[in-house]
């Protein structure tokens, strides 16, 4: 089960930091962070992949993004 991080209305850094900190909690597995701006998608991207965590997928839901990381 994966565990889900809504980011949507929050301006960078907070959808980093929300990321990290989920990141931080689960230490592996699959989160789903969703977003609504291409600014918050590219750096929670950045800052997964940072931590070692691969990001699975990207998907444009509407007028935001959920994006799956994952690590084993």
């Amino acid at each position: 089960m994966s565990t889900i991080v809504d980011a949507r209305g929050l301006s960078c850094p907070q959808p980093v930091l929300m990321t990290l900190d989920e990141i931080k909690k689960v230490n592996k597995g699959e989160i789903e962070v969703i977003v609504d701006t291409d600014t918050s998608k590219e750096n929670v991207s950045r800052a997964a992949e940072s931590q070692g965590w691969q990001v699975k997928e990207i998907k444009e839901e509407g007028e935001g993004y959920r994006i799956i990381i994952r690590k084993d």
